[in-house]
């Protein structure tokens, strides 16, 4: 195992900068999720580690030795693709003892990491099938068994799942967690994804252009976005962002008056679907707003949508042609409903300010 640290690394295609001065430290042992949209510089960051993609600029270290200039192969890492790469012509068995008989080991050793492995992954009953026998779902556990077998001291990841259905997706990304836990193996993991990123990453690094715009665990990512890409990328439905300006000390928009801390400037609230309070027709206020007196924005908004999804529904909302995004529990529904009319408030607490550069000035 080996903790990977990058050093003011840079990529550069011509005259186009993928990845721009990016410094990093993947702890040992630990699942780190590169996370963006496409074009960020994710998986070329991912292949500059492997060595796949020579570094323009900067240098990239495995457990302080300097490894920037060495061959994908003296890095002792394995790599999983989208596409997972397997040997059509050979045996779910032989697909797995391929990295071991390509490194110069025995048969005998190879047939038994590679039946280890299968066993670990739930294969051992199709190790004689081949891959154009198998469902997507089992052909990216063969690729997955393929680099667990190599026993490297890197695993990467790049966007294994993206070609599977939304069930299966859920339930391999449970099956990657689980193996790297059981193995305590360093482990780099691309997706554009943000829920992928949030279920299964020790620290997620969310890149935009680039750059690194926030490193952290999900939980401080999700709670304190740096900028307000932080903030629109990760969660789902993703966080409101309203425009509007402080003077003396509260917040004006159109959707209400908001205290906040800061100086007089204009600026982005941002507010967590979960935190936006309603009160129907009826007067029926939420549970969550009965046990908080709210910011006291105060606004009247109609219900352009509500989607359930099973406890909880998402509601969206229009004021004068501007939307907003609530999530509410589905018992709090009565009188909400689509075209009537609601009044909004927000949580008291867990409220973002944003400066108009999108870099975030407080919480409250």
């Amino acid at each position: 195992m080996a903790a990977v640290e990058l050093r003011h690394v840079s990529k550069i295609f011509g005259s186009k900068t993928t990845v721009d001065d990016i410094s990093l430290t993947l702890p040992d042992g630990q699942l780190t999720v590169l996370v963006g949209p496409s074009g960020c510089g994710k998986t070329t960051t991912l292949r500059m580690i492997a060595g796949l993609e020579a570094v323009s600029h900067g240098s990239i270290h495995f457990d302080g030795e300097d490894v920037t200039g060495g061959e994908p192969r003296t890095r002792d890492v394995s790599m999983v693709f989208q596409n997972y790469a397997l040997y059509p012509h050979l045996t779910v068995q032989d697909n797995l003892a391929f990295p071991v008989l390509a490194r110069g080991g025995k048969r005998a050793d190879a047939i038994r990491r590679a039946r280890e492995a299968a066993e670990m992954l739930g294969l051992t009953e199709l190790l004689q099938r081949k891959p154009g026998q198998l469902s997507g779902g089992q052909q990216q556990r063969v690729a997955i068994g393929r680099a667990v077998v190599r026993e490297p001291r890197v695993f990467l990841f790049d966007e294994p799942l993206s070609n599977l259905d939304a069930r299966l997706r859920v339930e391999m990304r449970s099956e990657i967690l689980r193996l790297q836990r059981q193995l305590g193996v360093t482990a780099v993991y691309v997706t554009h994804d943000q829920e992928e990123a949030m279920t299964m990453s020790d620290s997620m690094v969310v890149m935009d252009g680039g750059t690194i715009a926030q490193q952290g665990s999900p939980r401080e990512v999700y709670a304190a976005p740096a900028t307000t890409f932080v903030a629109g990328f990760v969660g789902s439905p993703r966080m409101n962002l309203i425009a509007g300006r402080v003077v003396g000390g509260v917040f004006e928009s159109r959707w209400g008056r908001v205290p906040m801390g800061a100086a007089d400037q204009e600026g982005s609230l941002g507010v967590r679907p979960e935190l936006v309070r309603l009160v129907g027709a009826d007067h029926n206020e939420s549970s969550r707003a009965r046990n908080d007196p709210g910011a006291g924005a105060g606004a009247a908004a109609r219900v352009e949508l509500v989607e359930l999804l099973g406890p909880r529904a998402i509601v969206s909302l229009n004021a004068d042609g501007e939307r907003l995004i609530a999530v509410v529990e589905a018992r709090d529904l009565s009188g909400i409903h689509e075209g009537s009319l609601v009044d909004v408030d927000f949580a008291s607490a867990g409220l973002h300010f944003f400066e108009a550069g999108g870099q975030r000035l407080l919480t409250t």
